[in-house]
């Protein structure tokens, strides 16, 4: 169990974890228009426009949004395990706790600052043109 946290402070973060999530799922929901992500991908690769590269454009940047939505509530769901395992607030990488603050700016974080560090310098950098 973390005890760097108090109940309390847990409590917090879950209730952010859960804001978070109802409201990243509800955003979501309305931009699909209930459908499926897989149906709403149909449906804008089946649309029909005069302008193929704005059309391209456009649902290239629907495309991430739904992508990048679907990761921001895995990530939170991962948090929510992880507190009910008595795991949260640990770094995955190190074990080391994770500072409050960050927690609290991120209630999703997996590593500490320094592990995070690490992985961001190690990760290959985007081609710039």
């Amino acid at each position: 169990m973390t005890r760097h946290l108090t109940p309390q402070n847990l409590q917090q973060l879950q209730d952010s974890l859960q804001a978070r999530r109802t409201l990243l799922a509800q955003q979501n929901n309305t931009h699909l228009g209930g459908q499926s992500r897989v149906d709403h991908a149909r449906e804008l690769l089946l649309q029909d426009g005069d302008d193929d590269t704005q059309r391209d454009a456009e649902r290239e940047v629907d495309l991430a949004r739904t992508d990048r939505d679907a990761m921001a509530l895995a990530e939170i769901d991962v948090a929510l395990q992880r507190l009910a395992a008595g795991h949260y607030g640990l770094c995955a990488d190190c074990g080391d706790p994770i500072p409050l603050a960050r927690l609290q700016l991120a209630p999703q974080a997996l590593r500490c600052v320094a592990c995070e560090s690490l992985l961001e310098r190690d990760r290959p950098k985007p081609a710039t043109l």
